[in-house]
């Protein structure tokens, strides 16, 4: 279903309080530059048995870090969900598939460890925005790489990407994006994309996009909904956000009355329920 929402202004409002570690390696016996195999976490003070949001940044696989999202952490931690922004290693120092290895190691750690810190295991939801997005969706569709670390989709309770691309070998991705990321091989382009491990028994997928981001991503992002649903995944609801660019979105991402955060707390504060 095709929902529009309009962008809100509304007031702000005073939420939890909120704990915040910062740079916990979820890798041993690695260390990356610049904090790439690093994650924060975003805490709703004094609560336990909490749903969780794997947060990846975006930055087109090249650019920008966790530092970039405190707001969205602390956004959804005063929501009441402990939220896990992680770092990932970029192009052009690495390829695919190195992001989203990393990517599934942050998973992991914050599977095994989020006990410690309030966070339900068993409500864990991966979201992001961008290229973020497109790890968060890889990783529920290509399990190969949740399975490195004795997990599977059926770990992961929801996803929602903002924003994302699903076919890598499409207008808008690696035809025109530095080849350092994926590469020149086409086969590489299509096995990279979550478009092409689409099955039945997905995890829940909540899909929002900017009603100004490029055509071409605009386009995927409905094409993925009806690709989704043909290969028999659960219910997909896709949003498409008023009045916001493929940044601006995120942007706003961190105010109170936000229709894309707002959206995000009400799916994984719904399919948590629905788990318990």
């Amino acid at each position: 279903m095709l929902y529009l929402v309009a962008a809100l202004s509304l007031a702000a409002v005073d939420g939890l309080p909120v704990k915040v570690v910062n740079n916990i390696p979820y890798l041993t016996g690695v260390q990356y530059p610049n904090d790439h195999d690093k994650l924060d976490l975003y805490l709703p003070e004094g609560k336990t048995n909490v749903p969780v949001i794997v947060w990846i940044h975006g930055g087109a696989l090249t650019q920008d870090d966790k530092n970039l999202e405190v707001g969205t952490g602390r956004r959804f931690a005063r929501a009441g969900i402990a939220t896990a922004t992680v770092n990932y290693r970029l192009s052009p120092a690495v390829s695919h598939p190195a992001h989203v290895e990393d990517a599934a190691a942050s998973f992991a750690w914050v599977k095994k460890h989020i006990a410690e810190y309030g966070g339900d295991p068993n409500t864990i939801f991966l979201v992001g925005h961008s290229a973020g997005a497109y790890l968060a969706h890889l990783l529920v569709t290509d399990e190969r790489y949740l399975k490195t670390h004795g997990l599977s989709a059926r770990d992961v309770r929801g996803v929602v990407p903002i924003s994302a691309f699903f076919w890598v070998e499409k207008e808008g991705v690696a035809p025109d994006r530095p080849k350092t990321v994926w590469g020149t091989d086409p086969r590489v382009w299509a096995d990279a994309s979550p478009a092409h491990h689409l099955r039945a028994n997905l995890p829940p997928t909540l899909i929002i996009y900017a009603d100004r981001d490029e055509p071409w991503r605009r386009q995927q992002n409905v094409d993925i909904a009806s690709a989704l649903k043909a290969a028999g995944s659960p219910p997909v609801d896709v949003v498409q956000i008023a009045d916001r660019t493929h940044m601006g979105i995120w942007r706003a991402m961190s105010a109170e009355g936000d229709p894309t955060s707002e959206r995000v707390i009400a799916f994984v504060n719904a399919e948590a329920a629905r788990s318990r």
